[in-house]
């Protein structure tokens, strides 16, 4: 799961040279005065509103709330003093980064509040100071009232994301558990009765062996064919077993993309009729992580599978348009690509990353069905 606070956001959106900007820009604002107090006051100032902004990050919800009270009152005096309003963004987006709604609207209700009555007091006192970058202010403000909205709904969107993520795994899980019970239930009523009557003739077989050869002969045919039926009752059961087919996995994939709102394009058929069943589960778990990766780490608004079938292999291509899921081709941890290689290593597959305008993860399987029926 992502953690819910950082220091610089991590939204693609907003670029982290944009904020290093509004770090710097208020120290233009404080330089051109000349007095050598009001100098001291305004770095002084600024030293306190990172710091309380650090520790806003790091501290548990209590004391959370009490150093952004001391964050929008150095905001109030460095607008009030400096014309600079810019502070309030940092406040604006931390605020949206609170989880507890009552908490969220009181912080976003007051900051707003406080921000729009610091900005009327500076005109009142300066107006030469203000009316200049009136235009800015007002898109400063804009933002202050939108972006915390933007940045609740998003992490609440991402919350039921990971909620879903865990029901979907614990309802995997109960799945498994409810075949294996099946299985052990069917491989009980179907070999239970066979297993105690082959026991019970072969007692009698080596009893028979001394008295009646002819006898005992006639057990030990009747133990091969209770023997043989046994045997294709257990094929029978192996073949019933649940097989996960990919076309199957596209309706999950379908439902959960649609859901994250990213717009999904198939290439190809996904049917492979020459597959084996375990190549088959291996693909369909390697194209379940790999689009769970698109919906949690790509920030992607489009995502297209293309299935490929040649004479030597399978493939399966997964490309967004997102931010990708490597760098400098470095698997980033928590996406599970080391169990994707795993399992296709498990198939004698592969796995493949470019980053490039977004990520393309290329899964590959060579044919070995159809190879070992041509030799």
């Amino acid at each position: 799961m992502r953690s819910w606070y950082s220091i610089f956001p991590k939204s693609p959106w907003l670029s982290i040279y944009a904020w290093v900007v509004f770090c710097i820009l208020p120290f233009f604002y404080i330089l051109r005065s000349a007095s050598p107090v009001d100098l001291t006051i305004g770095v002084t100032l600024l030293v306190f509103f990172f710091l309380s902004y650090y520790f806003s990050v790091k501290s548990k919800s209590g004391l959370m709330y009490m150093w952004i009270s001391f964050e929008i009152v150095i905001t109030v005096l460095m607008t009030l003093l400096f014309g600079y309003v810019y502070l309030s963004i940092f406040i604006a987006f931390f605020i949206g980064n609170i989880r507890n709604t009552v908490g969220f609207f009181i912080i976003y209700g007051l900051h707003i509040a406080i921000l729009i009555g610091a900005i009327v007091a500076g005109f009142f006192i300066e107006i030469d100071l203000f009316l200049p970058q009136i235009h800015f202010i007002i898109i400063s403000v804009i933002g202050v009232v939108l972006l915390p909205f933007n940045l609740y709904n998003r992490q609440k969107r991402d919350r039921l994301q990971d909620q879903l993520e865990v029901a979907r795994q614990r309802i995997s899980e109960l799945t498994i558990v409810q075949e294996r019970e099946r299985i052990a239930r069917d491989l009980h009523d179907t070999l239970g009765q066979k297993l105690s009557m082959i026991g019970l003739k072969s007692d009698l077989a080596v009893r028979l062996m001394e008295r009646d050869t002819k006898a005992a002969a006639t057990e030990i045919h009747d133990i091969r064919q209770i023997s043989s039926t046994a045997l294709k009752e257990v094929r029978v059961l192996v073949s019933g077993m649940r097989r996960v087919k990919l076309k199957d996995e596209l309706v999950r994939v379908r439902q959960l993309l649609k859901a994250a709102e990213i717009e999904l394009e198939l290439e190809g058929d996904p049917n492979f009729p020459d597959m084996s069943p375990i190549v088959e589960n291996v693909l369909v778990m390697c194209l379940k992580e790999a689009i769970n990766n698109v919906v949690k780490h790509s920030y992607a608004k489009y995502c297209c599978i293309v299935f490929e079938r040649t004479e030597k292999e399978f493939t399966i291509s997964v490309k967004d348009n997102g931010i990708g899921i490597a760098q400098n081709g470095v698997n980033l941890p928590g996406n599970g690509l080391d169990g994707m290689e795993e399992r296709l290593e498990f198939v004698n597959g592969s796995l493949s990353i470019t980053s490039r305008e977004g990520t393309q993860v290329m899964i590959t399987v060579p044919a070995v069905l159809k190879q070992i029926k041509e030799g």
